[in-house]
């Protein structure tokens, strides 16, 4: 009888032991992240932070059920030792041991940027601060030093040549000095073998072309016309003929709201006033893009020296070889301008 008592209660002992490690396995593979009505749900787990901290953000942020349990995984899997910052995309259901491998091994998804109509390095770091780790004042602050990128052959004035318009990928725990990096990478990377030829062709370094391009941008509506803009700016430098371009006279005076240069405004006196000032102006006076940089290093080939918006508000431009017909053209569109009353 105690004999067979003992069976029972040995086979009762196995039985509960073996539902308790079915239990466990169970519960175990039901620890998963649920982000409820969303698909996934993105978690920042900033620079430098204690393992306490990083918890501390995916308690906050992360439905966690069973945080003893995410802990003692957590611990076991050495994420104490390899808390890595970064931008982290959680999708439905992923197992807490998935969650956590992603925040160890640092896989993190990056963040697309996207600039363009930027025409100083204070709106480059309003359209990039905060997309990135790096905030606007801290990118401010790096490119307002030359210090950090003179050795690379940039000055406080061409140093927003090497930012052109695209779209780009960056791990968000990007620092300012890791952009600027970045950004002159892709710099280099544009000014290939091909480009630097062309450059060559026309006389002017890439800095220089992007200093035009820059100014070619704002005096083109029209994509079509930039090449035969461009090839006017390179006539007049090959002339010696100040550019007289208005763009750069906006620049100047921080009004890019003008809509039409007077006279008086010609009187400015800055090195980006390329009416008063021979050559190119000290710097870009914007981003230049792509499609206008381009438009340089591949500029018609002509002999106007003149060009003036056509008065029908196309966006179009005539373009003359003497200045008695440029004059012409001048005053029918200065006249238009009158009749519709725009006088600033």
């Amino acid at each position: 009888m105690k004999h067979k008592t003992a069976k029972t209660l040995l086979f009762l002992a196995g039985f509960l032991i073996l539902a308790g490690i079915v239990l466990l396995i169970n519960i175990f593979f039901s620890l998963h992240i649920s982000p409820g009505d969303d698909d996934e749900i993105v978690l920042y787990i900033p620079d430098r932070a204690s393992y306490p901290q990083a918890m501390d953000s995916i308690k906050a942020h992360l439905p966690v059920k069973h945080p003893a349990a995410f802990d003692w995984i957590a611990k076991r899997k050495n994420y104490p030792a390899n808390v890595k910052p970064g931008r982290y995309v959680i999708s439905h259901r992923m197992s807490y041991i998935e969650v956590i491998n992603m925040f160890r091994s640092g896989d993190q998804v990056p963040v697309n940027i996207t600039f363009n109509n930027v025409r100083t390095i204070y709106d480059l770091a309003g359209r990039v601060g905060g997309r990135i780790s790096a905030d606007s004042a801290s990118i401010t602050g790096f490119l307002e030093n030359p210090d950090n990128y003179s050795a690379d052959g940039f000055n406080r004035e061409t140093i927003i040549s090497v930012f052109i318009p695209n779209t780009y990928k960056f791990f968000w725990n990007t620092g300012p000095a890791d952009f600027y990096s970045r950004m002159l990478r892709e710099y280099r990377r544009f000014w290939n073998e091909d480009r630097l030829n062309k450059a060559g062709e026309t006389g002017l370094d890439p800095v220089e072309v992007s200093i035009l391009a820059s100014i070619v941008d704002d005096e083109a509506a029209r994509s079509d016309e930039k090449p035969r803009i461009a090839g006017v700016y390179l006539n007049r430098l090959k002339r010696g003929i100040p550019l007289q371009a208005d763009p750069t006279i906006k620049f100047a005076l921080a009004d890019f709201s003008m809509t039409r240069v007077l006279r008086r405004h010609l009187n400015v006196d800055s090195p980006y006033n390329t009416y008063k000032y021979r050559g190119l102006p000290p710097g870009p006076i914007g981003c230049p893009t792509i499609e206008s940089i381009d438009a340089v290093l591949n500029a018609e080939k002509h002999d106007f020296i003149y060009f003036v918006a056509q008065a029908d508000f196309s966006g179009y431009h005539h373009f003359s070889r003497t200045l008695a017909e440029h004059n012409r053209y001048a005053a029918i569109y200065q006249r238009e301008l009158n009749k519709r009353k725009i006088f600033k």
